[in-house]
């Protein structure tokens, strides 16, 4: 995939690998590259948008610092890193089998768990800060009767669009030893 554009207006460059982007989105990207703990480059991808804090569908590398929030504050979107129980060896080669456990186990799209897999001890005082949230902005559930169900199902699912899984068993060493 060719950039189409690179702007050098902050402390790293922007690579743009799409001709098609907003101009909020374009100024976010601005923004964001001249932030001091930007590494490298920022990558804005062909799906680029504006997004609240930063840019959904751009890469935004950091040194010294991590970001969960970078993916551009998507509505639920979050980010995790997780250091695994298991060392590289332990892996078999053909990771097909992992995949297919992890597509079984997490629901994607507008999916949700069947059932609650959280505890109701843990997110029943999640409930009060989302009451609060839905009476200064009605519209999100206005159509759905089970608010705290729908939202309690659809912790720990992929969502749709840019959202993945990513597993990289070649850098699992360095990821994996302390």
């Amino acid at each position: 995939m060719p950039i189409i554009k690179e702007i050098n207006k902050g402390k790293v460059p922007v690579k743009i690998y799409t001709d098609d982007i907003e101009p909020e989105a374009y100024q976010q990207l601005i923004n964001i590259s001249t932030l001091p703990f930007i590494h490298s480059h920022i990558a804005a991808m062909p799906d680029v948008h504006y997004g609240k804090g930063a840019t959904v569908g751009s890469v935004i590398p950091c040194k010294g610092a991590i970001i969960p929030a970078a993916v551009g504050v998507d509505i639920g979107c979050g980010m995790n890193a997780l250091r695994l129980s298991i060392k590289a060896s332990d892996l078999p080669d053909n990771l097909r089998g992992v995949r297919t456990v992890i597509e079984a186990a997490i629901p994607v799209g507008f999916e949700s768990h069947k059932h609650d897999k959280a505890r109701a001890s843990m997110v029943r005082p999640l409930s009060d800060g989302l009451d609060n949230i839905l009476k200064k902005h009605p519209k999100l559930y206005k159509n759905d009767k089970k608010k705290f169900k729908t939202w309690v199902r659809q912790l720990g699912t992929l969502g749709g669009g840019n959202h993945f899984i990513e597993l990289l068993r070649r850098h699992l060493k360095k990821i994996l030893l302390p």
